[in-house]
């Protein structure tokens, strides 16, 4: 999976999968599925640092998240996002941050809004850099937004966003991440453009589909949003698994003979 394939699948209407991944053990496992790639998601401030939002993410944690995936699944296409306030600060401040997500093992960045963005999105993909955009709820605007809401609900709003995702393609984004907006909405922006639409709570007509890792197997305990679907109850299966654990130390029945040198 490459960039351009992005492109390629939403001609061939063969829907893209992603998942967010942010350890090198989950990567190893992840690198042997049909995943079709893998997003260190700034969400990792909340899934592996116990923060309340994305915005206590800093370079440096998605900077070492990043080389963990790598190093664990280097065979999939790995996209980084670029944390809060991290390319909103100088053109050069912006592209080192970039640079460093990169030369710790992502092949692409990931970056919410199109407003005030759009200059850097150009100077980057001009430089190498493979750019998804990120409409709808955007997490790093959290306080702007009010809260975790359902955007483009209007009819002025629901068209801000249909102008950003084409402000988005043209300036070079070979994809969009469109959360938590209205599925006719999300369905009308994939049908007019030309690069893929990854949906999060945006409804099945997007081209594509990402969900965080931790909620698809039931490990989220703190957030459960309308959008998420448990494929594993995985709080309940580990759990037991530590429970039977502790008991068989304590009945002296682990270690066992043949755990033992």
């Amino acid at each position: 999976m490459n960039c351009q394939l992005f492109t390629q699948k939403k001609h061939d209407q063969d829907k893209i999968v992603m998942l967010t991944c942010y350890d090198y053990s989950t990567a190893k496992i992840l690198s042997n599925s049909t995943i079709d790639a893998l997003l260190v998601g700034d969400s990792l401030a909340m899934t592996m640092h116990g923060f309340e939002d994305t915005m206590m993410a800093t370079l440096t944690m998605m900077e070492l998240h990043t080389a963990a995936v790598s190093r664990g699944a280097n065979s999939k296409f790995i996209i980084s996002d670029l944390p809060f306030l991290s390319y909103r600060k100088s053109l050069s401040k912006s592209v080192s941050a970039a640079e460093i997500l990169m030369r710790a093992g992502a092949q692409a960045i990931k970056l919410e809004g199109a407003t005030g963005n759009l200059a850097l999105i150009s100077y980057l993909v001009e430089s190498g850099i493979p750019v998804m955009g990120h409409l709808g709820l955007t997490p790093q605007f959290i306080h702007t937004l009010g809260g975790y809401k359902v955007q483009g609900k209007t009819a002025v709003a629901a068209e801000k966003l249909k102008q950003d995702a084409l402000a988005l393609q043209e300036a070079g984004c070979f994809a969009v991440v469109l959360e938590c907006i209205p599925a006719p909405l999300a369905k009308t922006i994939t049908e007019n453009l030309k690069i893929a639409t990854i949906g999060i709570g945006a409804g099945s007509d997007t081209d594509g589909q990402v969900l965080v890792l931790q909620d698809l197997l039931g490990l989220n305990l703190d957030f459960k949003p309308k959008f998420v679907r448990q494929f594993l109850n995985g709080n309940k299966i580990l759990s037991e698994s530590i429970n039977q654990y502790v008991e068989s130390v304590k009945q002296k029945e682990f270690p066992a003979y043949e755990h033992c040198y």
